[in-house]
């Protein structure tokens, strides 16, 4: 009896010991939710692209690469090189590009900036042979011109409020133009910094600009930009209430600054975009529009950075992932997708061709989204 008392008090013990025994099958990276692969996405209807067009006064001393074209720069709105934007609308139709779009700055309050931007518009129509692309405007919002903040919304300042408006009439002449890109027959019209459009009422700011803009035969399917990476509800009371038809982020593959995210890039892209697309659906009745860039280099603009470089040492396959999350949530009814940039050599985010890469981006473009 004793033996058995003794037999079972080993078992219990050893029982007891094995119940203790650490766990070391835990999570691992496999369980993680960002653990996927990107698919590929046929094209089965071509997609609507469009690519941000910059002007500069010349290229930074950091970029290695050069255009195909050579190197140019602006001057007044026009390329002292002659044929540099033909070159680019023959370049961009190669790539399956729909249209470029130009920023334009405010007549009222950066006068001379604005006929800068206003040369470059009319450059690009006078070598448009054809209607080869179409192109949109966007107008920059420069809040310091304004005054905005906070604390002092627009109709704060009723003279500043009638330049708004009148800087968007300015414009009309372009949104009635036959190449200007249409969705059902509206032209676009994309507003830059749209989340900083501090007012008291965002609705009747835009009922007032979409109504004076149909005072001059215009009615305009506008586009708002929002910040890259911030949550979509942020700017709640800019774009509740219908105040835009679509809107897109700044692009977050440039100025990256957070290595999880870079790791990661198109999953944490793929994720964040699903949740905004839906969230700029329920909450604004707005379109969403991805918008993507080819590359992105730090280092040209601060040789001491330690944010992450977006090379092309990859052949094209990092960005070739980004097309097909584009692709995966672009808008059923636009079937649009936004390039940033064609040409912005400053942060080497340009699709257009280059000495070192030649016409890759190019091709790669045109295969993501054009029916071979």
């Amino acid at each position: 009896m004793k033996r058995i008392k003794i037999l079972f008090t080993i078992v219990a013990a050893t029982a007891f010991l094995v119940s203790c025994k650490k766990d070391l099958t835990g999570p691992s990276a496999d369980d993680n939710f960002l653990n996927y692969q990107i698919p590929e996405i046929p094209v089965t209807d071509d997609y609507n692209v469009g690519a941000f067009y910059y002007t500069f006064g010349g290229f930074n001393a950091n970029v290695k690469d050069t255009p195909i074209v050579g190197r140019y720069n602006y001057t007044n709105g026009v390329p002292a090189q002659a044929n540099i934007m033909a070159a680019h609308i023959s370049q961009a139709k190669k790539a399956g590009i729909d249209f470029f779009i130009f920023s334009v700055r405010s007549a009222n309050k950066d006068a001379a900036n604005y006929r800068s931007d206003s040369a470059t518009v009319r450059n690009f129509l006078n070598n448009n042979a054809e209607g080869q692309l179409k192109f949109a405007v966007q107008y920059n919002l420069n809040t310091g011109q304004f005054g905005l903040s906070p604390t002092a919304p627009i109709e704060k300042n009723p003279a500043n409020l009638e330049a708004f408006f009148s800087d968007f009439v300015r414009l009309v002449p372009y949104l009635k133009d036959d190449n200007s890109v249409k969705v059902d027959g509206k032209p676009m019209l994309f507003i830059q910094n749209a989340q900083n459009l501090n007012s008291d009422s965002s609705k009747k700011v835009y009922d007032t600009l979409r109504a004076r803009l149909k005072a001059q035969g215009v009615d305009a399917y506008i586009v708002g930009m929002q910040d890259r990476w911030t949550p979509p509800a942020r700017y709640d009371l800019r774009f509740r209430g219908g105040t835009v038809n679509a809107l897109y982020h700044s692009s977050y593959s440039t100025q990256i600054s957070n290595w999880d995210r870079w790791y990661l890039l198109p999953q944490v892209m793929d994720q964040a975009w699903i949740y905004s697309k839906q969230y700029f659906k329920d909450n604004f009745q707005a379109e969403y529009i991805p918008n993507i860039s080819p590359a992105y280099d730090p280092l040209i603009t601060n040789v001491n950075s330690t944010n992450p470089t977006y090379p092309r040492s990859d052949s094209g396959a990092l960005y070739q992932k980004l097309c097909n999350v584009a692709k995966k949530n672009v808008s059923s009814q636009l079937r649009m997708i936004l390039i940033d940039s064609w040409n912005n050599w400053s942060e080497g985010s340009q699709l257009e061709a280059s000495k070192a890469y030649g016409e890759l981006y190019l091709n790669l473009t045109r295969k993501q989204f054009k029916r071979q």
